[in-house]
């Protein structure tokens, strides 16, 4: 840890002097402090001088510059064009529904992260901002601790440190007793690591110097013991800011990508219309410019008009629902679609999979053999140790041992002396007097393995048989506590560690981490999802299968980072497909590990606390950590588990509700552009074919703008179950496949409609009317549209393909449309109902309302089929209304009708028939990958 020069002591050579290889009073002469801590004067004056602990602050972004990001989307910019387009040709009603598209999507993209800003502001309020300090009001007054805001904190300051307080700034420790530290925010590990104020230290074994037992960093938190330090580094110079820095900018997520993808296929689409039209016409039929709007309008009805209105609206409701029913604050609209597409989710193992809580596994004799005794022993050294050692609180080693032992085994014993836990020794001592044993003074020891067993009575190859034993135990994820005793005549003189020698050797207590309650159920539920669960953490390669293990998930062959050191990444590309547990990584092998997935082509999540997750966090999909992580990970993260800390089961939830926005969305393009581009291409062959324009621009924009409107119901459409049960990724390859084909078959219908047509309109008795023909074009093009938005929304074999994919992989399943485990009875058995989250929450949490009109089908009473049959009327009622001769439209021959009943019958036949296929297409090559 290097001090800026700023502080004014420079070293020998003008370096700055390195504070971490110094002793605690040359630290305290370096920062002009003292064992008193400083003066309200000097502190006010470093504070000018140094600044507020605070990190770097995050600007609030203005909403009209919320607004302008939002015209950088390419589906916004796409419109954009469109738009300049229709001006240039004087189509200014066109360009004026396009602008009003724009602008609504825009607000309400600003509107959504605005709430999402102001809730983590919200969670900022809720993090404790007080430390105990050491002030004095002038150089003679004695010091008294105070209370001091967090933020005004200066280098020199002695602060008092206690069990449960997280440490405000980087310090070096003065004074510690029993002090034991949490840096799982800042290294991975989950143990707690022992801290002394030790006045040599030695030089750090990892370039962070987070293995210095005399250095203890912002961020982390007290489990045991006590102690004081000086602040040697505050604010933007804390190792925690330096992680934050080094994090780096976050490359495209999986939407950027999708959407970047169909972005670049309407815009070649929208180039190539209007030329085809212009040339067809002119060779063809002799036309020039004044095809011009007529070709406009052709480009104009290729594009979705409303995809950035729908894609906006169903993130943003997606979102608020997420928020208000289950805590989860989305920052990022987008990243709820990237929720939707993940199929790995790569987290860490304390907090998510285990607690922070050591629980008793077993207890065993020298032999490996179950016994009752060397649990009590321990249990006795626990329990004086705490009574008799004056400790503020009990070690969570200690706290688990007198939980899985009964009040009567140790309470018998009268407790003598107590030598504390001490980072040297790696043991804690307790003297007992056992009932009936006057004049004997029993010695309880119980510490690290090889520490004990150094002080045992043994020979060298007994020694080596029970170091191999616990060597054994700890591979397999276990902790080791080594018990010994000794029998001592009683004296009154005081006890040292000189009297731990000689002892008589018990056996090991094994402990475990405490496992989440949830987290069984919860991976399960992942599994039946399509959702591979990779578990990086730094801790050892054991503890984290062993978790596994006792989790259900199988960890299969872990992959240290040695392991990951030594593999290019290609190689290690192909080993994380079926790995599971990647252990002992440091930030960037969590980062490395992440970027790889992608490059293989899956959509990975990370859910991460601290700030040695920083860098997996940017470089993930979609980045997602609890409401208690570090600030900033909450600050860097796309996703925010408000309220259910660390469960898996939030993020379930939040997986469920991107799933059915994305579905939703994947939906509206499937169904939007196939029926597009079959009237693309229908115009463009009623251009060679007919005398006359198949139909004016402006009814044209009269069927996209009732097309459109009737689409807004997929923002609060209910898709299918079998949505919801694999990831959904908006795939420009599918999606091209899709609307081709199905573009075609509605092609083929507009030419069935072309023939009926020509037979009404220039048959025995037809009007023989352009106008005629281009009423009962628009007529049908709104019906067959209508039907499109029935027939092709569900799936039955595969959840909503054209646009979704998933499928297993990582040792998980799922993929088919019911799912797997859990998850699948979860779909089959509990429908989704409106009143329950639009399809977030099952129906048996819903109510019987909402159970009832679930059970009616995925498009029972829904919104879309609402919208279908209300564009279906608009379409068979507007040539009969007075808007009709305004739109250059007139009444139908009744001849139309039974025709058009046929043609229609006849399409949604065949649209069955494809879709069927289509369906079964996708299951053969999902269930394949």
């Amino acid at each position: 840890m290097r001090v800026a020069d700023s502080y004014g002591v420079p070293a020998a050579g003008g370096a700055a002097p390195d504070l971490g290889a110094l002793t605690s009073l040359h630290v305290l002469r370096a920062l002009d402090s003292g064992p008193r801590g400083l003066t309200d004067a000097d502190a006010d004056a470093r504070l000018r001088r140094f600044g507020e602990n605070t990190l770097p602050a995050r600007r609030a972004v203005p909403r009209l510059v919320r607004f302008l990001r939002g015209l950088r989307d390419p589906f916004t910019a796409v419109l954009l064009c469109l738009g300049l387009v229709s001006s240039l040709v004087a189509a200014w009603g066109t360009a004026c529904v396009i602008t009003a598209l724009v602008v609504v999507s825009c607000v309400l993209r600003a509107a959504g992260e605005h709430r999402a800003d102001r809730s983590m502001a919200a969670l900022r309020e809720l993090v404790a901002t007080t430390a105990a300090v050491l002030r004095r009001s002038t150089d003679e007054a004695a010091p008294v601790a105070r209370e001091v805001p967090v933020d005004q904190l200066v280098p020199g300051d002695v602060i008092r440190l206690g069990p449960g307080d997280l440490v405000p700034a980087d310090v070096r420790l003065l004074r510690a007793v029993g002090l034991s530290v949490n840096q799982a925010v800042l290294t991975g590990e989950s143990a707690a690591v022992a801290k002394s104020a030790s006045d040599v230290p030695g030089a750090p074994h990892s370039d962070t110097g987070s293995d210095r037992a005399h250095l203890c960093f912002q961020g982390s938190s007290v489990v045991s013991g006590s102690g004081s330090a000086v602040v040697v580094e505050t604010g933007e110079r804390t190792r925690f800011a330096t992680g934050h820095r080094a994090a780096g900018p976050r490359g495209p997520s999986a939407f950027d990508r999708s959407v970047h993808g169909i972005s670049w296929i309407l815009i070649r689409f929208m180039l190539l219309t209007p030329p085809l039209v212009l040339m067809a016409n002119a060779a063809l039929r002799g036309r020039g410019l004044e095809t011009l709007p007529f070709a406009v309008a052709v480009a104009v009805g290729l594009t979705p008009e409303m995809l950035p209105v729908i894609v906006t609206s169903c993130l943003a409701r997606g979102a608020s629902l997420l928020a208000r029913r289950h805590g989860v604050i989305v920052k990022r609209l987008p990243a709820l679609h990237d929720l939707g597409a993940v199929d790995v989710l790569c987290l860490d193992k304390t907090g998510t999979l285990t607690q922070d809580l050591p629980v008793v596994d077993r207890a065993l004799d020298t032999d490996g053999v179950d016994d009752r005794d060397v649990l009590r022993w321990a249990a006795v050294n626990a329990w004086w140790t705490l009574q008799l050692a004056d400790l503020p609180a009990p070690d969570p080693l200690d706290e688990a041992l007198l939980g899985a032992s009964d009040d009567e085994e140790f309470m018998q014993y009268e407790g003598i002396a107590a030598l504390p836990f001490d980072p040297e020794r790696r043991l804690a001592t307790a003297v007992v007097r056992r009932p009936g044993r006057l004049g004997v003074d029993t010695l309880v020891v119980k510490g690290a393995v090889e520490n004990v067993l150094e002080r045992c009575a043994l020979d060298a190859a007994e020694r080596e048989r029970l170091l191999a034993v616990a060597g054994h135990h700890v591979r397999d994820g276990a902790r080791l506590l080594a018990v010994a005793t000794a029998d001592r005549p009683a004296r009154k003189r005081a006890y040292t560690a000189a009297d731990e020698r000689g002892l008589s050797f018990r056996g090991f207590v094994t402990l475990r981490d405490a496992l989440v309650p949830s987290a069984a159920a919860a991976l399960t539920a992942l599994a039946g999802m399509g959702v591979a669960v990779k578990v990086v953490t730094g801790d050892h390669p054991g503890t984290a299968a062993r978790a596994c293990q006792d989790l259900g998930l199988d960890p299969g062959t872990v992959l240290t980072a040695r392991d990951m050191d030594a593999l290019t990444d290609a190689q290690l590309a192909a080993a994380g497909r079926d790995t599971v547990v990647f252990a002992r990584c440091t930030p960037e092998h969590k980062a490395r590990i992440v970027r790889v997935l992608r490059a293989d082509g899956r959509v990975c999540g990370f859910l991460g606390d601290g700030v040695n997750d920083l860098p997996a966090l940017y470089a993930a999909d979609v980045g997602i950590c609890p409401r208690d992580a570090v600030d900033v990970a909450r600050d860097s993260a796309d996703v925010v588990l408000a309220e259910h800390a660390k469960g898996l089961s939030a993020v379930e939830h939040a997986l469920m509700a991107g799933r059915h926005s994305g579905g939703n969305i994947a939906t509206y393009l499937r169904i939007t552009l196939s029926s597009n581009l079959g009237n693309v291409i229908a115009m463009l062959a009623a251009g060679l074919l007919l005398p006359f324009l198949p139909m004016l621009p402006a009814q044209v924009l009269a069927q996209n703008l009732c097309f459109d409107a009737a689409q807004l119901a997929f923002a609060y459409d209910r898709p299918a179950p079998g949505v919801l049960s694999r990831p959904a990724t908006l795939r420009s390859r599918d999606f091209l496949l899709f609307i081709s084909g199905f573009g075609v078959l509605n092609a083929v219908a507009d030419l069935a409609t072309f023939a009926v047509l020509a037979l009404a309109v220039h048959g025995p008795g037809g009007p023989d009317s352009e106008t005629v023909f281009h009423s009962g074009w628009f007529v049908e093009n709104l019906l067959t549209q209508a039907l499109v938005m029935l027939l092709l929304r569900t799936g039955r074999r595969v959840a909503e393909s054209g646009g979704t994919s998933g499928g297993t992989s990582g040792g998980t399943s799922g993929g088919t449309s019911g799912g797997l485990g859990r998850f699948g009875r979860y779909c089959r058995s509990a429908p989704f109902g409106r009143s329950a989250a639009s399809g977030l929450v099952p129906v048996r949490d819903a109510g019987p309302a909402a159970g009832a009109r679930a059970r009616r089908g995925p498009g029972g009473g829904s919104p879309v089929r609402w919208a279908a049959a209300a564009l279906a009327a608009v379409g068979l009622l507007l040539p009969l209304s007075p808007l009709g001769p305004l739109l250059g439209m007139a009444a139908l021959p009744g001849l139309c009708y039974p025709l058009f009943v046929v043609v229609l019958g006849l399409y949604a036949v065949g649209l069955v028939a494809a879709r069927r296929r289509y369906d079964n297409r996708r299951t053969q090559r999902a269930r394949a990958w």
